[in-house]
């Protein structure tokens, strides 16, 4: 599982190393989050696209997923670009996708958003509740991409949900965290995955123009960091059973 990407810093690191990490890993099924991956705010079809190439199975989002106006149309019809499951049943997109690992076993993503300094939306839990047992009727292993800026919040569902889903991985706060581990009852877990851009920057963006902004509290249009760039991951293994079985953070480096 791949943290926030950011433009196209984030987009070209993919391009570059993205092959050959799921071959030195023989990795199965990639998810990414996207939601930044156009200029940091955002994603487009064609960008949409662009990740499915490099071998992105499932695309997820958060509050910035409606940044850019074109992919209203295009999320109705791509179902493997999710938006969070707590948005209003009426808004377009879904919240989750299944999708065929083998002819015997399936994958299920869910995309859930924390309420906690965010957008006004639904009850994670109680979708997300709602959400896993309707998944779990096709298939035990289910990967939660839990976005949200409060580490509480995003601690509280993966107890939530332990032993109900396979992961549950944060997203949101473009910044790794250090507490991977498997729950007591099988569900591995991370707080944040990391994000995918330049190193350089504050989360992304150009840091001198962050800076500017702390230092003066004026309006300050943020531009796309530059310099050699990461991937930030979580790198999951599970069994049919959808047992999480470990959980390794990684970070990829243009260096390495």
């Amino acid at each position: 599982m791949i943290g926030d990407i950011i433009g196209e810093p984030g987009r070209n690191i993919l391009a570059r190393k993205l092959s050959h990490l799921m071959e030195t890993y023989e990795i199965d099924f990639v998810i990414a989050n996207g939601e930044n991956s156009a200029g940091g705010f955002g994603i487009t079809p064609k960008i949409a696209e662009e990740l499915y190439l490099l071998g992105v199975d499932v695309i997820t989002t958060g509050n910035h997923v409606w940044d850019k106006k074109e992919i209203v149309d295009y999320i109705t019809q791509q179902p493997r670009l999710l938006r969070p499951a707590n948005y209003p049943d009426s808004t377009p997109g879904a919240g989750s996708a299944v999708i065929s690992l083998s002819r015997t076993e399936k994958v299920a993503v869910l995309q859930l958003m924390g309420r906690v300094f965010m957008p006004t939306t639904d009850c994670p839990f109680q979708i997300g509740w709602r959400e896993v047992a309707r998944l779990r009727a096709e298939t035990p292993i289910i990967i939660v991409d839990m976005h949200a800026e409060a580490t509480s919040e995003k601690r509280a569902m993966g107890w939530y949900l332990d032993g109900e889903v396979s992961a549950v991985v944060g997203t949101h706060t473009h910044v790794q965290t250090a507490d991977e581990e498997i729950l007591p009852k099988g569900t591995a877990y991370l707080t944040d995955a990391g994000m995918t851009g330049p190193m350089h920057s504050v989360i992304g963006m150009n840091k001198d123009q962050v800076i500017h902004r702390f230092l003066h509290q004026m309006p300050q249009r943020f531009e796309m960091g530059g310099g050699p760039c990461v991937i930030s991951a979580a790198l999951l293994t599970v069994d049919v059973n959808g047992r999480a079985q470990s959980i390794v953070r990684l970070q990829v480096k243009d260096t390495d």
